[in-house]
C-alpha cells in the first residue's frame, strides 16, 4: 500500500472553475462608492419583513423547520401549485445543486448556454458530470436549436436561464416549446427565473404554464433578487411531485434557517411593495438603456436588473475606468463586463463614464 503525506482530495476539484463574486464597494477619496457588481436589490429589505427578521432572531437556538412547511404553503398559495410541488433550498444556486446531485452519475451530461450563470460548471462538475457549452448567438441569446443538437443520450439536465446572466436577454415562449418538442422526456429541462420579477417583454414564456404541460420541465426562483434578501439564502423550485421529492432528499439538512423562512413569507406579504421597489428599478434600467444607445452603445437588451457591456479585450480597461470612478463592476475575463442597475446616483455615474469611455 502506497503511503501519502496528505488526505486524498478529488482530482476534479483541480478542474473546477472558480466562482467569482462581486467585489466589495471601494472608491477614492471624495467619492461614494458603489457595488454594481453583484446584481444585489440597491433597497433594504422593507420596513414589514425587518421586523419580522428581528423577531425571528429571538428563536435561533432553535433549529428551524426542516421541511420549510411555512414557506412551502405560502408559495403554493401565492403561485396556486400543490404544495407537494415546491421544493427549496439555499438560494436558487442551492436548489441548483439538488438538482444536479438528484440527476446525474458521474460522467452524465448537463447542457447549458456559454456565457451563462457561472454556477453551472461548478455544481455540474462537483457532481462529477460532464459541462456541456453551447455559445450564445451574436444577440447574446441561447441558441436553443444548437442545444437541442448538443443533447446526447448521457444528457440528464438542460439549464435555460431567462433572463440570462449576465447578458440579460430573455428566451421567447414560442422558441421555448419549440425546443421542449425536441427534448427526450427522460431529459430534465430547468428554467431558471432568478430575475423574473423585472421582465417586461411579452415574447417571454409563462414558465408555469409550460411546467404544468410538460412532466420534465421544473422552474427554478430565488428571494435574492427582486425581494433584497440575498443575504439569507432562500430559493425555490417548482417541480413535478417526484422531482420535488427529490430535490428533498438532496437537500442540506435545516439549510433554509428560520429566519431567511419568516423573512420570505413575510416578503410574499408584502409583494405590492416589491413590484413597487422593481417598477422603479425597471424603469431606471430603461433610462440607463436609453441613455447608453443616445451616446452610441450598441447593447443587448436586458430584461433584469444588469446591462451587459460586450468589451472584450478592453473589459479589464472599462472595469478599470468603473472602478477609478468608485463603481464596483463584474468583469468576465475578456467576455465583457456587467453592471447592475443601482441606485439612481451610481446609475448616472455609469452614464458620466460610459461617455468618457466612448470619447477617449
Amino acid at each position: 500500500m502506497s503511503e501519502s503525506t496528505h488526505p486524498r482530495i478529488r482530482e476534479v476539484l483541480s478542474r473546477l472553475p472558480a466562482y467569482v463574486p462581486g467585489k466589495p464597494a471601494a472608491a477614492p477619496e471624495g467619492l461614494t462608492a458603489y457595488k454594481l457588481s453583484s446584481n444585489e436589490n440597491p433597497y433594504p429589505p422593507l420596513p414589514s419583513v425587518l421586523a419580522t427578521i428581528h423577531d425571528a432572531a429571538g428563536a435561533v437556538n432553535r433549529y428551524p423547520d426542516m421541511a420549510v412547511s411555512a414557506l412551502t404553503q405560502a408559495l403554493a398559495d401565492s403561485l396556486g401549485v400543490p404544495a407537494e410541488c415546491i421544493a427549496t433550498g439555499t438560494g436558487s444556486v442551492g436548489v441548483l445543486g439538488q438538482v444536479i446531485q438528484a440527476c446525474c452519475d458521474a460522467g452524465d451530461e448537463v447542457v447549458y448556454a456559454w456565457r451563462s450563470f457561472e454556477a453551472y460548471p461548478i455544481v455540474t462538475t462537483v457532481a462529477g458530470a460532464v459541462p456541456v457549452q453551447v455559445p450564445l448567438d451574436d444577440g447574446h441569446r441561447h441558441r436553443l436549436d444548437a442545444m437541442a443538437e448538443a443533447i446526447t443520450e448521457r444528457t440528464r439536465v438542460v439549464l435555460v436561464c431567462t433572463p440570462n446572466n449576465p447578458t440579460g436577454t430573455v428566451v421567447h415562449d414560442a422558441e421555448l416549446r419549440e425546443f421542449l418538442a425536441q427534448v427526450p422526456r427522460d431529459v430534465l429541462v430547468v428554467i431558471d427565473e432568478a430575475y423574473l420579477e423585472f421582465v417586461q417583454d411579452p415574447e417571454a414564456p409563462d414558465a408555469l404554464a409550460i411546467w404544468r404541460e410538460h412532466p420534465n420541465v421544473m422552474v427554478l426562483r430565488t428571494f435574492s433578487k427582486a425581494y433584497g434578501l440575498a443575504g439569507l439564502r432562500v430559493g425555490y423550485a417548482v417541480a413535478h411531485p417526484e422531482m420535488a421529492t427529490a430535490l428533498r432528499k438532496t437537500a442540506v439538512p435545516f439549510g433554509v434557517n428560520s429566519i431567511a423562512q419568516a423573512a420570505a413569507v413575510a416578503s410574499l406579504d408584502a409583494a405590492d411593495e416589491m413590484r413597487q421597489r422593481v417598477d422603479a428599478l425597471v424603469k431606471e434600467r430603461g433610462r440607463v438603456g436609453d441613455g447608453l444607445r443616445d451616446q452610441g452603445w450598441d447593447l443587448a437588451p436586458s430584461e433584469a436588473n444588469f446591462v451587459w457591456f460586450d468589451l472584450g479585450e478592453e473589459s479589464s480597461e472599462f472595469t478599470a475606468a468603473c472602478e477609478a470612478a468608485g463603481l464596483m463592476v463584474r468583469q468576465y475575463g475578456t467576455d465583457g463586463v456587467r453592471v447592475t442597475i443601482g441606485e439612481s446616483e451610481a446609475n448616472d455615474r455609469l452614464l458620466e463614464v460610459c461617455a468618457r469611455w466612448l470619447a477617449h
